[in-house]
């Protein structure tokens, strides 16, 4: 026989609402009553009904992220994040992976979400053509609260990942080192991240005076292979390449090898920064300079933006105004940018191109 909270209650000396307090961590109870439960809970082996705490709460604490990608270092982590915080404010995570971009389908995808009583959707799968059209306040209205991980949008909380100023700060970085031809290796440049990298490249290159040159941009998709044949790319149809931002640190890997199989020294004749932050990007060779991204700090921000709502709603309390969490990027300078003067010393002889 299972034991309940009333058992729990009894066994205490208390009130059940006491007990409750103290199993939804709630209201005031004093550091002695609350050890009291606390061992008489652990003793009965008593575990809180969740389904019926929903009932109650009118909550299933359920939160549903719809995701894609996840074999890549950003998705994956912003997923982890989400889920840290979620647990730390007692909800279970739903994941789902998007695949498709029809706004049919899409419908059917969230009336879904709708279907299994989800408190909240967070929505971090990015906007392609017009797969993000359905966020309007009529469509809203029958939705549970959602937060998007995008650009900033009128109608829901959005938390974003400032891309301009990292493409900006790394496209700098490597002007300042006193780089030439600095050209960019975006991401899949249908999505709205790697064009704002892009956009950040282009301005960092005007306000230094220099017109961005567009035949040295060519992209990928974000995978070691894609940037060594980017890297391959370039280099052949422009010799005279000297540095190059590149907006993923796992296409960076194929850009460094790209670069020894043509006879370049990364930090002689070719300066190189990434975008991301993975920490085998200290491990490379040489180690990547990168634009480090707090997304794993992203995705808790989502929970805690999407909990606000959630609250929100059950208190029947104003709707609150549609938020911003834009998190800025930073530079973490490693070799690979920094411009030496002299061919480094030790290993197999690599003959530099004479560059004019």
């Amino acid at each position: 026989m299972s034991v309940t909270l009333s058992d729990v209650a009894k066994r205490a000396g208390v009130s059940s609402k006491t007990v409750s307090r103290v199993v939804n961590n709630q209201g005031e109870v004093s550091k002695e009553t609350r050890e009291r439960i606390l061992a008489v809970i652990q003793e009965t082996g008593y575990h809180p009904n969740l389904f019926a705490r929903g009932l109650v709460n009118q909550r299933s604490y359920t939160l549903a992220i719809v995701s894609w990608n996840l074999d890549k270092y950003s998705p994956s982590r912003f997923v982890m994040g989400v889920e840290k915080e979620a647990d730390e404010q007692g909800y279970s995570i739903l994941l789902t992976l998007f695949r498709r971009s029809k706004r049919e389908n899409i419908d059917a995808f969230l009336n879904s979400l709708v279907a299994r009583q989800v408190d909240g959707i967070i929505w971090q799968a990015p906007r392609v053509s017009n797969n993000l059209d359905w966020i309007i306040p009529e469509r809203l209205a029958h939705l549970p609260p959602i937060v998007l991980n995008g650009l900033p949008n009128p109608y829901v909380n959005t938390v974003s990942m400032d891309n301009h100023h990292g493409a900006l700060i790394a496209t700098r970085h490597l002007i300042e080192q006193g780089w030439k031809r600095i050209g960019v290796i975006t991401g899949r440049i249908e999505y709205v991240m790697s064009s704002e990298r892009l956009r950040g490249w282009q301005d960092a290159l005007r306000e230094a005076g220099r017109e961005p040159d567009f035949e040295l941009v060519t992209s990928g998709d974000w995978s070691g292979e894609s940037g060594a044949q980017a890297m391959e790319e370039l280099l052949r149809q422009h010799p005279d390449l000297d540095a190059v931002f590149v907006s993923d640190d796992s296409a960076a890997i194929g850009v460094l090898h790209a670069a020894r199989q043509a006879g370049r020294v990364v930090g002689y004749d070719l300066g190189v920064v990434g975008f991301d932050g993975q920490p085998e990007a200290a491990y490379y060779h040489p180690p990547l300079t990168t634009i480090s991204q707090p997304i794993f700090e992203l995705g808790r921000s989502a929970v805690q933006s999407l909990v606000r709502r959630i609250e929100a709603r059950i208190r029947e309390a104003e709707p609150l105004e549609p938020e911003l969490h834009l998190a800025k990027p930073e530079l973490v300078i490693r070799e690979s940018s920094l411009r030496r003067f002299a061919v480094p010393t030790g290993g197999p002889r690599i003959e530099i191109p004479t560059l004019e």
